[in-house]
């Protein structure tokens, strides 16, 4: 379950990070900059499709909005080291840590 105001503060999060007033959120959402306010003063829930337009503002998917940190948009190349990650044993795995440890060290 979110926090009561999960959405307003992470609308406030991604305004600050990108250095954003409402202003310039409403005009890259498409949504009235009075219906961006009211939302965020109001700590309302915002509909799908108002949620939608706001994460296309942000040039966001909805998962990224929901899972802030997480590396959602993997390149096919990273999603076949994954899938080959997931088939790996445990002694496997531990081996490719060790390499990859090795040669990232400076």
């Amino acid at each position: 379950m979110l926090p009561e105001n999960y959405y307003v503060d992470r609308v406030e999060e991604l305004l600050k990070q990108r250095g954003w007033t409402r202003y310039q959120l409403a005009q890259r959402s498409g949504i009235a900059q009075s219906s961006v306010t009211t939302l965020l003063n109001r700590k309302n829930v915002p509909t799908f499709q108002t949620l939608n337009k706001i994460c296309d503002g942000f040039g966001i998917t909805m998962a990224q909005f929901f899972a802030p940190g997480k590396r959602l948009d993997l390149t096919d190349e990273q999603e076949q080291l994954l899938d080959s990650w997931d088939a790996m044993d445990d002694r496997d795995k531990e081996l490719v840590k060790t390499y990859i440890q090795g040669i990232t060290r400076q």
